[in-house]
């Protein structure tokens, strides 16, 4: 009984043998305050002082989505958290503000839904840098267009081409949460037991798709600006809803810029026509600049690739290089640190002792 309600939440056996007994499944983080579900009962929860001891950096800590084993105190429903089960996959990014760490968004989801509105906030570049992110996680993207209602047929079509034009090969879904238009399209992209989630930025209609695909309302929803189409932060944090399909869904709050923390192995699947292209240049180096028999420069001048793609294709692979020069500096500095510490923590046992 105790593995079907796991089962429930998305659980597939691993490899190696546990004691399903002690796991759960969380589905909200706020600070560092825990809920998590064993498919029977939910707990609020808190870390061990030797999970809180042994953790290296910010991607040990749980996240909305993992799995991790517990010790319940049933009769107060509370629980300790005492490590984090290993990940079949992780959405990551840079967190905000000007410090090097990286911050996971969600894990052990199967479906990431980029979500954008099918108005003037509607950015091909933020779509591809999504996508990017997506492919690192180990997750399959789709690409979901909301307030379908809002638009004529025309321009929705104009929507979808642009869409197909960055996400090669990638489900493209336009849906309405007002006529419930494209919603059993997109069901069928979530079977029981299986874990999405939504991202995208604020307004873009991630709690209202949620509210709907509930059928009831559990997250509160604003308005955008009529001006500029923006949105209005209304989530404010992470959290795992089932539907009634049996289906869990991921809800994160908007992002207005994805930050991006890893991607070098996802580059060639982002932007797989550059690669392509890049491919068939004369020279295995050719930096696509005024080299002979370069074909990128010639799929830009006969139009087969936008001057835009490419240089966003460029950006990403500069910003990808700074962050990884960041990422290692600071590696560096800590290793320098642990260093200087054992040193003075050896100096000052040494004149303990003399």
């Amino acid at each position: 009984m105790k593995l079907n309600n796991l089962i429930k939440l998305g659980w597939e056996s691993p490899n190696t043998v546990i004691n399903t007994e002690f796991i759960a499944r969380v589905i909200t983080v706020q600070k560092n305050s825990y809920r998590i579900s064993d498919g029977e009962m939910e707990y609020l929860a808190h870390l061990s002082g030797k999970f809180l001891n042994e953790a290296a950096s910010a991607l040990d800590f749980p996240a909305v989505g993992d799995w991790v084993e517990v010790q319940k105190l049933a009769d107060e429903q509370k629980a300790v958290i005492k490590q984090v089960l290993p990940r079949k996959s992780q959405f990551v990014r840079q967190a905000a503000g000007l410090r090097t760490e990286a911050q996971i968004v969600a894990t052990n989801i199967d479906t990431i839904f980029i979500v954008n509105s099918l108005n003037h906030d509607l950015n091909m570049r933020r779509i591809e840098r999504y996508l990017l992110a997506a492919y690192e996680s180990g997750a399959s993207p789709v690409i979901v267009l909301t307030k379908k209602d809002e638009c004529s047929q025309e321009e929705i079509e104009t929507a979808i081409a642009e869409a197909e034009s960055v996400a090669i090969g990638i489900p493209i879904i336009a849906v309405s949460s007002v006529t419930k238009d494209g919603m059993e399209e997109l069901l069928e992209l979530l079977p029981a037991g299986r874990t999405a989630a939504l991202l995208g930025s604020s307004g873009v209609g991630k709690s209202t798709l949620v509210n709907t695909l509930l059928e009831k309302e559990v997250q509160d929803t604003k308005g955008i600006r009529e001006s500029d189409s923006k949105g209005r932060h209304t989530t404010t944090h992470r959290e795992m809803f089932m539907l009634p399909n049996g289906a869990l869904m991921i809800d994160t709050p908007g992002m207005r810029e994805l930050q991006l923390w890893e991607g070098e192995s996802a580059i060639d699947a982002t932007f797989q026509d550059v690669e392509g292209l890049a491919e068939n240049c004369r020279f295995t180096d050719c930096n696509h600049e005024s080299e002979p028999g370069c074909a990128v420069r010639e799929a830009l001048e006969n139009g087969e690739l936008t001057e835009r793609r490419f240089q966003n294709y460029l950006k990403i692979q500069r910003e990808l290089a700074y962050e990884k020069r960041k990422q290692d500096q600071k590696a560096q500095q800590e290793e320098r640190n642990k260093w200087k510490q054992v040193s003075k923590d050896l100096k000052s046992k040494y004149k303990r002792r003399v």
